[in-house]
């Protein structure tokens, strides 16, 4: 035995895991590279992050996003809000088509863990009832919407795509958010996968179905809310209710080709949701475009006086300030570190920066900001979560190891490897780099940057214990590490037909000002209103 498998052998002692050889063997073989990032937060000044002076550079002309050309362009919530209103549709109609889609089509992309077809066709009834007698709750009353199958409701029991229940957990509950959407007549058709516990990948061997990209099905969905993303891209829901720890919402939509949002940490009540780390989670929405997005937020944020992490923040009338103008916005662009990593695809540099092209004609600023922190943040807001999921899961891994999925457990014992002195400082990474972001906002309202480095890898490129995102250019964890509102929406499609996305940064509770942003975005090119071929191949 070599002595870092010594010294991770008696980690995990000290811990109780029962690890075996064999993954004992890979997971040492990670230890330097993990224990050299974890010290690197110690490096770091203790009373921030080392700013690095630059030249400003110009912002680079690189033309005007291209319009997609879909033969057969997405329904929107709205479009189908209008519809009910105007009598071209129903309810009844809307879930009966979707349920329609589900049979025809999921068998080959695993978007769904269960569907309530009975329960959502009553409450369509009830709903075109409702609405013919003149009670209408509002635009999302008759919508049929997708749950992460980490979100409690009460048609199913929650189970996190794992063989292991979650820990002090009840089944008969349901989250804050998911009994908001039923009151604003918002209709339940099912839930969808998730990578294992929101973290692990989807492994055939935990008996749920294997999540598979729209756009081409050798190629990776994302994670951890794969089920919702392809759902809402696929037309088997029109829109859904995700969370995000480290960029669970984002990854999957922007690998294919739909909007998600991030809300700021506490705007949303994780009641009912299945915790990863705690001082992390977010629940957000996931839709077509941002304006389903501000819909479905207006509908799910707000306090709630259960929930301890609920923030008392005022909610906004989002789809007030939605009037398609940018005209005034301040963006932010850091050129550095987000357009220069060597892991970043020109296709997505190029669509991010034409996309920054054409806020900037519509009226939009756009100066050059400084992000020295971005990368140690990124490796902060890791550490916190792999500790923090491992105090989550310490009890049920010692006791069901085995139960497991080999991912998860192996990304979970990983969490053994860092000290509390590590988690401590990754909180002050989190507390400078917070500032770092303030500073650098002072001049402007939002920030742009990519979704993911490059569109959707061949699922057999996809690394189980997700080294890559340790040692390369990762860009959606160190907004949850300072709890900012974060936007993610296409912006285009690379060689291989894939799309790709941009995220918009804002202030703290400031998701007001980024779904202004990407709806005047969506107003003029239609990158969200693209459909995958079908049949998929």
């Amino acid at each position: 035995m070599s002595s870092a498998e010594e010294r991770v052998r008696t980690l995990f002692d000290v811990v109780g895991l029962p690890v075996g050889d064999e993954e004992l063997r890979a997971i040492a073989a990670d230890y330097p590279t993990l224990r050299e990032q974890a010290n690197a937060l110690h490096r770091t000044a203790a009373d921030g992050v080392v700013v690095s002076v630059l030249t400003p550079s110009e912002f680079p002309s690189a033309g005007s996003a291209r319009v997609s050309s879909s033969d057969a362009p997405a329904t929107t919530i709205r479009d189908a809000a209008l519809s009910l209103r105007e009598g071209k549709a129903s309810a009844v109609e809307l879930v009966t088509d979707v349920f329609a889609r589900i049979d025809r089509l999921d068998g080959q992309l695993g978007a769904y863990v269960s569907t309530f077809r009975a329960t959502a066709l009553e409450a369509a009834a009830r709903a075109d009832d409702e609405l013919t007698a003149g009670h209408d709750r509002g635009p999302l009353h008759g919508i049929p919407l997708a749950i992460k199958d980490v979100i409690a409701t009460v048609e199913a029991p929650t189970r996190a795509n794992s063989r292991v229940a979650p820990s002090n957990w009840r089944d008969d509950q349901e989250s804050t958010a998911v009994a908001r959407l039923r009151d604003a007549g918002a209709i339940i058709v099912g839930k969808t996968t998730t990578s294992e516990f929101g973290l692990g990948l989807n492994e055939p061997s935990q008996g749920f179905p294997t999540p598979r990209n729209p756009w081409d099905t050798t190629r990776f969905a994302g994670g951890s809310s794969s089920g919702n993303a392809i759902a809402v891209a696929s037309g088997l829901a029109l829109g859904g209710l995700a969370s995000d720890t480290g960029g669970s919402i984002r990854h999957p939509v922007a690998l294919n080709g739909v909007t998600g949002l991030k809300p700021s940490f506490g705007r949303v009540p994780t009641g009912g949701l299945v915790p990863l780390a705690r001082t992390l989670d977010t629940v957000g929405p996931i839709a077509r475009s941002a304006w389903d997005c501000a819909l479905l937020l207006q509908a799910i944020a707000g306090h709630d006086e259960d929930d301890l992490q609920s923030s008392g923040q005022p909610v906004p009338a989002y789809l007030d300030e939605m009037d398609g103008s940018v005209r005034g916005i301040r963006i932010g662009w850091p050129a550095r570190y987000f357009f220069d990593a060597g892991n970043v695809a020109d296709a997505v540099k190029i669509g991010v920066l034409e996309a920054i092209g054409v806020l900037r004609e519509a009226g939009a600023t756009v100066s050059e900001v400084s992000l020295p922190g971005a990368d140690i943040a990124k490796v902060a807001n890791h550490i916190v979560l792999l500790t923090e999921g491992l105090a989550y899961h310490r009890d049920a891994l010692i006791s069901q190891w085995a139960e497991y999925g080999t991912s998860l457990r192996g990304l979970l014992a990983r969490g053994a490897l860092f000290a509390a002195t590590d988690y401590v400082q990754a909180k002050k990474i989190a507390t400078a780099f917070g500032r770092e972001v303030a500073e650098a906002m002072r001049g402007c309202d939002v920030l742009i940057v990519p979704t993911m480095p490059t569109g959707a890898r061949l699922i057999e490129e996809t690394d189980p214990a997700m080294m890559d995102r340790w040692s390369r250019a990762s860009f959606t964890s160190q907004w949850n590490l300072i709890g900012l509102p974060v936007c993610a929406l296409p912006v285009g499609f690379d060689g291989y037909g894939m799309p790709v996305s941009m995220q918009i940064v804002g202030r703290p509770f400031d998701e007001a000002t980024v779904l202004r942003l990407a709806d005047g975005f969506q107003r003029v090119t239609d990158f969200h209103l693209a459909t995958p071929p079908e049949p998929y191949s």
